[in-house]
């Protein structure tokens, strides 16, 4: 039996990249896969049919079921219609993959406030509002779920030319730790990948010149397995895919420095004094 027969998944962003090796993959598992896409270029602007439309013909023709949602996961009623397309194709949903996303580098005293709210709605808000839309129809299904978002290392890291990549990444960590706490009362897992991936969105980054082996199909095994039974009751994690190596990320608390005297109210000399103390991990 394959690993996710008979279940129901959406898949964002799923026209190219690293969602369409993961509606693949999961297609293959047995899943019956909604591919999401607008079809737009990588900075968000522009809209092809055809590009979700090519997915699902692939995945018919390999024996796969699928259909297609055109709806931009960016506004609540195109995240409702995306879930939407799942009940009505298949009767519900218990599978959401967010990989939806564009990008916009600019440093940031050059950025434009278009920049940052194009980025930031497209990845934060679009990933906020599949959540919300695919967990009110898992709640009601009261048969649990997955959901795996993708972030990115710029929100841990930090990345040249790319504040609202940055940001929006950071941001999809909160939201999958506050997620995971809220929703496993319901049996739904929510879990974030971190790849580091060559795909249009990435292969003009001077880190991954060079480098043929760090592609999506890297990361596709990943999320299958955040998306089967294999999961179990994981959940509030980040796995970061990088080629060959699979691994974790974490925001990190220090020990710290203690003072006892003075009500413990530090000075500003005593912190720089004591920086490094407070800062030793």
């Amino acid at each position: 039996m394959t690993l996710l027969e008979g279940k129901i998944a959406l898949v964002t962003g799923a026209g190219r990249g690293i969602g369409r090796s993961v509606a693949l993959l999961l297609a293959r598992e047995g899943a019956r896969v909604v591919i999401n896409d607008i079809g737009c270029e990588v900075d968000g602007i522009g809209y092809d049919e055809a590009i979700a439309d090519a997915v699902v013909d692939e995945i018919t023709q390999a024996g796969g079921k699928a259909v297609a949602s055109h709806h931009d996961i960016a506004t609540a009623e195109g995240a409702r219609s995306a879930v939407q397309t799942a009940i009505d194709a298949y009767s519900g949903l218990d599978i959401l993959v967010n990989s939806a996303g564009v990008v916009r580098d600019r440093t940031l005293v050059k950025m434009e406030e278009a920049a940052w709210d194009s980025v930031v709605t497209g990845i934060l808000k679009g990933t906020f509002l599949c959540i919300q839309a695919a967990a009110r129809q898992m709640v009601v299904q009261a048969r649990g779920g997955r959901i795996v978002s993708m972030t990115g290392l710029p929100g841990y890291l930090g990345g040249f030319g790319q504040a609202n990549l940055a940001a929006a990444c950071a941001g999809v960590h909160g939201l999958t730790r506050t997620a995971s706490i809220e929703l496993q009362k319901h049996r739904i897992t929510v879990n974030a990948v971190a790849p580091l991936a060559k795909t249009r969105m990435t292969e003009a980054l001077p880190v991954l010149e060079g480098f043929d082996n760090v592609t999506s199909e890297h990361v596709a095994p990943v999320v299958l397995m955040l998306c089967s039974d294999l999961c179990g009751e994981r959940t509030g994690h980040v796995v970061a895919v990088a080629g060959a190596r699979v691994h974790s990320l974490r925001f990190v608390e220090s020990a710290g420095k203690f003072k006892d005297e003075s009500a413990g109210v530090f000075t500003a000399e005593e912190v720089d004094e004591y920086w490094q103390a407070i800062m030793k991990v």
